[in-house]
């Protein structure tokens, strides 16, 4: 998954209009202009697409935080220039304010089963020795389990689309 693909998708499910993309950079100090959001949301087959670095992500998430959990008090955490799966992960569960049990009842929706045991592994230091480097399956499972539990009505819909056994 891209950076842009975890925009998209963010995007979408938390239903986050222009301005508000805008606004959530800011809330972490990035100040980006209504037209970079547009490319960035565009298809990468749009001449005008541009890619959303780990640093602009990285800052999307952290605004996201702070827009759903209010402001740290106190300093405010360094913004990362390299972002992992892990990373994003961790961000989405702290700014949706997740426990373990939430977090795998999202991904059962999405019909992925996993262990306690297992999604802990993510949330590791890299050089523990249970550390486990999260995938894009992982990371593209939870954001559709999440889209299921926070737009019902659009995921059904899009199912239907998509199934051989719709009705004309």
């Amino acid at each position: 998954m891209t950076n842009n693909d975890i925009i998209r998708r963010l995007r979408y499910i938390f239903d986050i209009n222009d301005a508000s993309m805008v606004s959530t950079f800011g809330l972490s100090g990035l100040s980006v202009t209504r037209a970079q959001v547009s490319n960035w949301l565009k298809p990468e087959s749009d001449s005008d697409a541009e890619l959303c670095n780990d640093q602009e992500l990285a800052h999307f998430l952290n605004g996201l935080i702070t827009k759903m959990r209010g402001k740290k008090d106190g300093a405010q955490p360094e913004v990362e220039t390299r972002l992992t799966h892990n990373m994003t992960f961790k961000k989405l569960k702290i700014a949706l304010n997740y426990k373990s049990e939430d977090i795998l009842d999202v991904m059962n929706l999405a019909d992925f089963e996993m262990s306690n045991h297992e999604l802990s592994a993510f949330f590791r230091k890299p050089g523990h020795k249970h550390y486990r480097k999260c995938g894009d399956q992982i990371l593209r499972n939870f954001l559709q389990g999440l889209q299921m539990k926070l737009r019902p009505d659009e995921s059904q819909k899009q199912e239907q689309e998509n199934s051989p056994y719709k009705s004309n």
